[in-house]
């Protein structure tokens, strides 16, 4: 995607192949800061303090840390050592947990003297893959857009509402969510994109706000309370989320917040659709709200913001009480029974067993 007219991936390998480039976007919106990981407890910092964050980006990352991991040693002991330590670092994305079990059952038949190079092509590979799949969930949720926008009067735009970011700040390119968006802003549909804050950590207004103002799609920033009376009013046409896991009967864990977002779009007849690429289904799981494991993050997320001073200075606020607690759960599940349809990379389905097993049966049979 672009930024102010230049095009940039989210992670890309070093000149001299040996670490990953990636922006900072715990920097965003601010300032456009751009660093290397160059071992593997840079790429394990990088996932575990959200320099990057979304589902497939750090699957993404995962696989260039394992690569950076190996270049000094490729045994057995290393790419375990490295495996564990990329797992503990965010406990819900299945995305990682993927990328490293893709990357260790590739590695572990080969020689050591072959493992190296290996795993800087499956590191590539799997960026590709994602860009590609995104690029897939763009073409199908576009029709959506499409109809939606046939049936407006002329020259009203399509009103979609996001929470959190699924954009390609997330992803490796072109984003889940946004992806639809930025294919039909291209192809001149007109669209207008409402972006929750999505507190704690205000993804929607620091990362999805910066991506679409700077791809220039039409948007406004509201507060995670204002999307019910926003549908109320009539005024959003359809909602579209993201996910980090997805059941195989097609319950979405993502963003704190996003299960209100389902239940005032289903509370208004609003389109609510989740856009996923296949990797961020769990086909091993079935019940979101027993099974998933809900990150529990620090305190100073809810107590803390930051945010830029009228002097252009960048920094940190307190807005509690310094007596008061915090609890910080990061996702919370919606049930399968909100969403209207799952945007995959193969087509849209119900949300449902019977619905991911039509698009995937290799996967739904196992």
């Amino acid at each position: 995607m672009k930024i102010d007219g230049t095009a940039y991936r989210s992670i890309w390998p070093t000149a001299d192949g040996r670490g990953a480039g990636i922006i900072d976007q715990t920097k965003l919106p601010h300032a456009f800061v751009t660093l290397e990981l160059r071992s593997l407890e840079d790429a394990a910092t990088a996932i575990r303090d959200m320099w990057v964050r979304g589902a497939p980006l750090i699957g993404a990352t995962a696989a260039y840390g394992l690569a950076i991991a190996l270049l000094d040693a490729a045994d057995d002991a290393t790419l375990d050592d490295a495996y564990s330590t990329l797992l503990a670092t965010r406990p819900t994305a299945i995305n990682l947990r993927w990328a490293l079990d893709a990357a260790r059952e590739r590695l572990l038949p080969l020689p050591e003297a072959e493992r190296r190079a290996a795993a800087w092509s499956f590191a590539r590979e799997l960026c590709d893959e994602d860009i590609a799949l995104n690029h897939a969930i763009g073409r199908h949720g576009l029709e959506i857009i499409r109809d939606i926008a046939a049936r407006k009067p002329a020259g009203e735009p399509v009103n979609i509402l996001t929470h959190c970011n699924a954009g390609w700040l997330a992803t490796v390119d072109w984003g889940t969510a946004t992806s639809p968006i930025y294919q039909a802003h291209d192809e001149g549909i007109a669209v207008h994109v409402f972006v929750d804050e999505t507190r704690p950590r205000n993804q929607g207004a620091g990362l999805t706000a910066w991506e679409l103002g700077r791809h220039g799609v039409p948007h406004r920033l509201i507060v995670d309370n204002a999307g019910g009376h926003l549908m109320q009013r009539g005024e959003v046409d359809m909602v579209i989320v993201g996910t980090d896991r997805t059941t195989a009967r097609g319950d979405v864990c993502n963003k704190i917040g996003t299960y209100l977002k389902a239940l005032a779009a289903h509370d208004n007849g609003v389109p609510f659709y989740v856009a996923l690429p296949s990797p961020t289904i769990d086909w091993t799981v079935t019940d979101g709200l027993r099974d998933i494991p809900i990150e529990e993050r620090g305190e100073d997320e809810v107590t803390v913001i930051h945010g830029k001073l009228a002097d252009g200075s960048v920094t940190k606020v307190r807005i509690t009480p310094e007596t008061t607690p915090a609890a910080n759960p990061a996702f919370d599940v919606t049930p399968a029974r909100l969403v209207t349809g799952l945007i995959t990379e193969r087509g849209i389905c119900a949300a449902s067993a019977e619905g991911l097993a039509g698009l995937f049966p290799e996967r739904a049979a196992r």
